[in-house]
């Protein structure tokens, strides 16, 4: 029994050795391309990868929401002029209140002074939200503002046209109007300042979801007749091409007579 065992201990032995060798005698394939490897991963780690995005713009969405949540403690304790003004502060922005020349504003660390606390029950003149994350949830930390002449969007990639229709609250005031550069501005947003009657100065230089910049720009002509309309960056005619045409038939009619 013991010899039987022996010898099948040896014959498992000379096996390993066998497979061992030949192992090692044949060649070593090179390890695939970093492409390969990298699509192999992704492949059998998709919904990790797409539970892993998801979260990521989760959170983001959460982040734009808490900048710009209502800021109703400050509110209460200090009023709305002063939550309007901490409210434009935080998101990096800066106004100027009513019968003063001086500004306050974040500096580029977003770092800003208290001071503006010593201007309790002083509304805002002009605000300037140009490039900064202010969407239509966030304006309503403005809607108090009932003395608001000048209101500067320039560049910012959460106005749509639900933030256009809320400047409907400042028609008895606004006179100065900047919303270029805003990518989500459509011509149905346009349509909503048509309640804005006092408005001297709109700027809607390059919207680019704007189909025929040439007609909206006539169109906001006629809508706010004592608006002055800036529209730059579209790189070509502001003038329909309809009414082009139309009027090279004219003239070619004309000078056929």
């Amino acid at each position: 029994m013991f010899t039987l065992c022996v010898h099948r201990c040896y014959q498992r032995s000379a096996r390993l050795l066998v497979a061992r060798r030949q192992k090692s005698s044949s060649p070593v394939s090179p390890p695939p391309p970093l492409l390969s490897r990298l699509l192999r991963f992704l492949s059998q780690h998709f919904y990790d990868v797409e539970m892993l995005l998801n979260w990521r713009s989760q959170l983001g969405r959460n982040r734009l929401q808490k900048r710009n949540v209502y800021y109703a403690y400050t509110h209460k304790m200090y009023g709305p002029d002063l939550a309007s003004a901490h409210y434009i502060l935080c998101l990096g922005g800066g106004f100027r209140f009513v019968g003063h020349s001086d500004w306050f504003r974040a500096n580029e660390r977003g770092k800003f002074s208290w001071d503006f606390l010593n201007h309790k029950d002083t509304p805002l003149e002009e605000v300037d939200l140009s490039h900064t994350v202010t969407n239509y949830n966030g304006l309503f930390n403005l809607e108090h503002q009932h003395h608001l002449r000048t209101l500067k969007l320039q560049g910012c990639p959460e106005v749509d046209d639900w933030s256009l229709a809320k400047l409907h609250v400042f028609q008895d005031s606004l006179e100065e109007l900047d919303i270029s550069h805003c990518p989500l501005i459509t011509t149905g947003g346009l349509a909503t300042l048509k309640n804005l009657k006092r408005l001297k100065h709109l700027n809607v230089s390059s919207l680019p979801r704007l189909l025929n910049p040439g007609l909206v720009i006539i169109l906001l002509e006629e809508m706010l007749p004592h608006c002055l309309v800036t529209a730059d960056g579209y790189g070509h005619s502001l003038r329909p091409a309809d009414e082009v045409c139309v009027e090279e038939e004219r003239a070619q009619g004309s000078s056929s007579r």
